[in-house]
C-alpha cells in the first residue's frame, strides 16, 4: 500500500471518529462543560489506547491537519487584537499584560526547573535540558483563550472596565506569546543540541526572526489579495487555509534545504509568521470583517478535527504516572499567575477589588496552549510526548476551573448582564405599551377586546385623557428603572416598545436584566438595530418589511392569514401557558380539546417543537391555538392552575 492510500485510510477513519466527537460532545455542553474537553475526551477515547479506533501513527499520518488548525489558530489569535478597541483600556491592559506575561512566564519557568526531580523525563537531564523544558513549559502556561474567554462575556452579555481589560490582555497576551515560544523554540533547540551561545548563534536567531516578520507581512498581503478577489466565499476559505498551511510546507522546506545546503538546520517560525500576517490583515486592510467571518465560519470545523487528533494523540500510557506531576504544575500556574495580576494591578492603580480578583480571568486555556504543546511534541520527539501528555492535563484542568472562576469574577465586579427571571403569572394578562401614539391606542383597545389589561405609559405631558376614556394612559417621568417599578411593570406579561430605537434599547435592557418581562415588543425604526434587540430577546416588528410579507402571505395563503390575524368572525389566536399539573405528561391528542381548535406550535424552554399527537406536555409549556372564541375561553380555564 502506497503512503498516499495509506494516508487517505487514515483521513477517512479519522473523519468519521470527528464527525462522531462533534455530535458526542454536544453533550458535554449540556452537562455545563466546555465543548473542546468533550472533543479531547472522546479523541482519548477513540486513540490507540483504549477503543482502538484510531492507530498509533494517526499523529504523524494526519500532520498536515495539525498543520492547518496551528495556522489557523494563529490568523485567530492576532485577528481579535484589534488595536482601536483596546485603546481606551491601554495603561490597564498593558500592565496586567506585563504581569501575566513577564512574572507569571519568570516565576514559572524558575519554579519548573526547580520542580525538575520531580518530573520523570527532566530527572536525568542536564542543566540546559531542564532550562529549556521550563521555559517551554512556563510559556505554553501564560497563553489563554480568547474564544473561551468570548464565549463566557457573550453568555453573562458583560461589560465594563474589568471585562475590557480581560479581553484586551487575554488578545494582547496570546499574540505576544506566539513571539515568545517562538523564540524560547529556538532557544531550547540549541540547549538541548548542544549548541553554545556564540555570536553566530545570535545572528542566527535575529536572523531567523527577522526573516519570520518579513515572511509575515508577505503573507498579510497574500490574505489581502485573497480576500479583495470576486470568488466564491467557500473558495476565499479554501484559499485562506491553503495560505496558512503554505507557511508550514516553506517552514518544513527551509528546515530540510538548509541543512544540506549550508550544513545549518535554519528554522523560519511559522506561528509567528501566520499571527503576523493575520495581524496586518485586521489592522492595516479594509478586509477585516471578512477575515473574521471567514475565521467565523470555518473555525468549528478547524476545532473539532483539532482538538479530537490531539486526544487521539494523548500518550494515554503516560497519563496515570503524571497525573500528579499535572495537579502539581496547575497549582503552580495558578499562583504564578496570582501573583503576575497581583504586580500588574499594581503597577496599573486598579482598585483594590480588581487586585484581588485580577488573576481570575486568565484561568481558562485552550487552542493555542494545545497547539504549542503539539509543537514541543513533534520537535523533541525523545521526551515530548510526555511533555505535552503533562500540558494536556494541566490544560483540561484549567478548562474545568476557569470559566467558572471567570464568571464568577464578572458577577463579583457587577458587570454581568444576564437575564433576569420571568415573575409568575398572577392570573391576570397585562400588557404595558410604552409610547403615546395613534398605533399604540389602537393596539391598546384591540388587546382589550380580547381579554388584555391594557395600558400606555408615556412621558408626553400634552395627552388630553379626555378624547380617550376607554383606554389607560398614565405618565411617567423617564425611563429609569426606578419608574418602571413604580408603575408594577413586573405585573405585565408582555411589554411593547413604540419609542427611539435608542429609547426602546434602554426599556429592552431593563426588561431583560431586572423585570424579567415575558414577551418584549419592539417596533424597529432602524434596520441596522435589529441584531441589538434580537440578542435582548426581543420579538422584533421591522415596519419597513412587515406590510410586504403581510400582502405576500395573503396572496398565497389568504385563508391561513385571515384565519392567524383573526379576521375571520368569532375566530382568534391564543397562547396558552401549560400551568395546571394535571395536564403534566399528557399527550396532545389526549386533550380532548373543542373540534374547531387547532394546535399550532408548542414552545418549550424558549424553542419551538415539532409537535404530533404523541407529544407530551409539560409545566411551563407555551401552546398556541386557533379556534373560535368560545372555545378558546373554555379550553384556556383548563391550562390554568
Amino acid at each position: 500500500m502506497t503512503q498516499f492510500q495509506e494516508t487517505l485510510l487514515l483521513l477517512g477513519g479519522f473523519a468519521i471518529v470527528a464527525v462522531a466527537a462533534n455530535q458526542i460532545a454536544g453533550f458535554f455542553q449540556k452537562a455545563k462543560l466546555p465543548f473542546i474537553t468533550g472533543l479531547l475526551v472522546i479523541g482519548l477515547f477513540s486513540g490507540p489506547f483504549i477503543f482502538k479506533l484510531l492507530p498509533q501513527e494517526s499523529g504523524t499520518g494526519l500532520q498536515f491537519i495539525n498543520d492547518i488548525s496551528l495556522a489557523f489558530i494563529a490568523f485567530a489569535a492576532a485577528a481579535e487584537l484589534y488595536l482601536k478597541e483596546v485603546r481606551s483600556r491601554f495603561t490597564s491592559i498593558k500592565w496586567m499584560t506585563f504581569g501575566q506575561l513577564v512574572v507569571t512566564f519568570v516565576a514559572s519557568s524558575i519554579a519548573i526547573y526547580f520542580l525538575a526531580d520531580q518530573i520523570a523525563f527532566m530527572r536525568d537531564m542536564n542543566a540546559a535540558g531542564k532550562i529549556a523544558v521550563a521555559i517551554l513549559m512556563a510559556t505554553i502556561f501564560v497563553a489563554r483563550s480568547p474564544a473561551s474567554a468570548i464565549a463566557v462575556i457573550n453568555e453573562m452579555r458583560a461589560k465594563g472596565p474589568f471585562v475590557q481589560t480581560a479581553m484586551g490582555v487575554t488578545v494582547v497576551k496570546d499574540f505576544l506569546v506566539i513571539m515568545l515560544f517562538a523564540i524560547c523554540l529556538s532557544v531550547s533547540k540549541a540547549l538541548v543540541g548542544g549548541e553554545s551561545f556564540s555570536l553566530m548563534f545570535m545572528v542566527i536567531l535575529i536572523g531567523e526572526l527577522a526573516a519570520s516578520f518579513g515572511l509575515g507581512y508577505l503573507v498579510g498581503q497574500i490574505l489581502t489579495l485573497v480576500l479583495q478577489l470576486r470568488l466564491n466565499n467557500h473558495v476565499k476559505t479554501v484559499l485562506t487555509l491553503a495560505t496558512g498551511y503554505g507557511v508550514y510546507a516553506l517552514y518544513y522546506l527551509v528546515k530540510h534545504e538548509s541543512e544540506h545546503l549550508v550544513g545549518i538546520e535554519l528554522h523560519i517560525e511559522p506561528l509567528l509568521i501566520c499571527i503576523i500576517g493575520s495581524f496586518f490583515v485586521t489592522n492595516y486592510s479594509k478586509f477585516r470583517y471578512e477575515f473574521l467571518k471567514i475565521l467565523e465560519e470555518v473555525g468549528p470545523l478547524i476545532y473539532i478535527a483539532f482538538f479530537t487528533l490531539t486526544g487521539a494523540s494523548v500518550s494515554l500510557d503516560i497519563l496515570p504516572k503524571v497525573i500528579g506531576v499535572a495537579l502539581l504544575l496547575f497549582t503552580l500556574r495558578l499562583v504564578t499567575m496570582i501573583i503576575g495580576s497581583f504586580v500588574g494591578g499594581a503597577l496599573a492603580k486598579e482598585q483594590s477589588l480588581f487586585l484581588r480578583i485580577g488573576w481570575m480571568p486568565y484561568v481558562t486555556q485552550a487552542g493555542v496552549g494545545l497547539g504549542l504543546a503539539t509543537i514541543v511534541a513533534n520537535t523533541f520527539p525523545a521526551w515530548g510526548n510526555e511533555f505535552a501528555t503533562i500540558v494536556i492535563a494541566v490544560i483540561v484542568l484549567n478548562q474545568f476551573v476557569g470559566p467558572p472562576l471567570f464568571k464568577w469574577s464578572i458577577n463579583m465586579v457587577g458587570e454581568a448582564h444576564t437575564k433576569a427571571n420571568t415573575p409568575h403569572f398572577d392570573g391576570v394578562r397585562d400588557a404595558m405599551i410604552i409610547g403615546f401614539e395613534s398605533q399604540s391606542v389602537a393596539l391598546a383597545r384591540q388587546l382589550k377586546d380580547h381579554g388584555w389589561e391594557a395600558e400606555i405609559l408615556t412621558q408626553d405631558k400634552n395627552v388630553h385623557h379626555e378624547e380617550f376614556p376607554d383606554v389607560t394612559i398614565k405618565h411617567i417621568p423617564d425611563l429609569e428603572l426606578e419608574t418602571f417599578i413604580e408603575m408594577n411593570a413586573e405585573k405585565a406579561e408582555a411589554m411593547v416598545l413604540m419609542l427611539t430605537d435608542e429609547e426602546n434599547l434602554k426599556v429592552a435592557e431593563l426588561a431583560y436584566e431586572h423585570i424579567g418581562t415575558k414577551d418584549v415588543v419592539v417596533r424597529l425604526n432602524q434596520r441596522y438595530n435589529f441584531e441589538k434587540f434580537h440578542k435582548l430577546d426581543c420579538l422584533i416588528v421591522d415596519p419597513s418589511t412587515a406590510i410586504v410579507s403581510l400582502m405576500d402571505h395573503f396572496v398565497r395563503s389568504p385563508q391561513a392569514a385571515t384565519l392567524l390575524l383573526g379576521m375571520q368572525e368569532n375566530q382568534d389566536t391564543m397562547d396558552v401557558e401549560v400551568l395546571n399539573r394535571d395536564l403534566r405528561g399528557l399527550a396532545l391528542r389526549d386533550l380532548r380539546l373543542p373540534s374547531d381548535i387547532i394546535i399550532l406550535s408548542v414552545k418549550r424552554g424558549g424553542q419551538m417543537l415539532i409537535t404530533h399527537g404523541y407529544t407530551r406536555l409539560r409545566m411551563g409549556d407555551v401552546l398556541t391555538m386557533v379556534g373560535s372564541n368560545e372555545s378558546l375561553e373554555q379550553v384556556s380555564l383548563r391550562f390554568e392552575p
